[in-house]
């Protein structure tokens, strides 16, 4: 990925060294692989960390002057980039519906975090919280997606941030506040079907940005989207369940399996239009 020359988004906040100290530690692979499945699902990844063995600590204080990283930053610098071709794909998407796009702030942290969604830990992985519409992010999750979830690759790391990024464009066109009222009073099997056609439409809006990032600014390089797709199918539910417990519940299911994620974040990226990730059609 061709991102040095990119600009650098003004909505990074730097919380590291500020928070608390991890609580996560001898939770092993199986923790580390459930918790991010639930977390990158939209679900609540303290219970299984609480099953693992791990209790969560008070949350560490907000941070009150964070400071933004630096060049000297590499990753740091890497995620800045990234988000600020998110914020100038999506300013130009929803311009073009007659919105203003609000971008999110990205928080690095390490760690523990305390955010408007309760208190998170490093093994949670990504999430975006839509409480302070802020996408939080300890950089030592790339070193996971590299080593134990099998994704390495810098443009892996971009879809990731891409995908947090998608949850916000839901959340500002209103999409996630509707699937969290129609997901009250159902079953859990029910409401996790929902949150699947919302995770894997926030996958397509994650494929629309690397389609217009490649058509405006020519960020891609080969082996990129080949990086990306992989990514999509090593946080599938099927393989993330496979890999933690050795068995695959469907009806337990809440982001998709590896080769929906896959197919949405290819859809979006064949068509570069928002329009073409309605994961909510009765037959997607």
């Amino acid at each position: 990925m061709r991102w040095e020359d990119g600009r650098r988004s003004d909505n990074v906040e730097d919380r590291r060294g500020m928070g608390g100290p991890a609580v996560a530690g001898g939770i092993g692979l199986v923790g580390v692989l459930l918790a991010v499945a639930v977390a990158l699902m939209g679900g609540d990844p303290t219970v299984v960390l609480e099953m693992m063995g791990s209790s969560v600590n008070q949350p560490p204080p907000m941070a009150t002057q964070a400071r933004r990283p630096t060049a000297r930053d590499p990753q740091a610098d890497f995620v800045s980039v990234v988000l600020a071709d998110t914020e100038d794909t999506w300013n130009d998407q929803l311009g073009r519906r007659g919105m203003r796009y609000r971008p999110p702030t990205l928080v690095l942290f390490d760690g523990v975090v305390a955010s408007a969604c309760g208190t998170a830990q490093a093994a949670m992985g990504p999430f975006y919280c839509p409480n302070d519409e802020k996408v939080y992010i300890d950089l030592a999750f790339y070193r996971q997606l590299r080593q134990q979830l099998g994704a390495p690759g810098d443009f892996a790391q971009a879809y990731v941030i891409a995908h947090e990024i998608g949850h916000h464009v839901q959340h500002q066109l209103g999409i996630e506040q509707q699937v969290r009222r129609a997901q009250q009073g159902l079953s859990q099997a029910r409401a996790n079907q929902l949150s699947v056609r919302l995770e894997l439409q926030a996958d397509c809006l994650a494929g629309v940005w690397a389609h217009q990032t490649q058509a405006q600014r020519r960020t891609l390089e080969q082996g990129d989207l080949e990086e990306a797709l992989n990514a999509a199918s090593r946080i599938g539910d099927d393989t993330l369940q496979r890999q933690s417990t050795g068995r695959v519940r469907p009806d337990s299911f809440t982001h998709g399996s590896a080769a929906q994620r896959q197919q949405w974040f290819a859809t979006g990226l064949r068509s570069g239009d928002m329009n073409s990730c309605d994961t909510f059609r009765g037959s997607a």
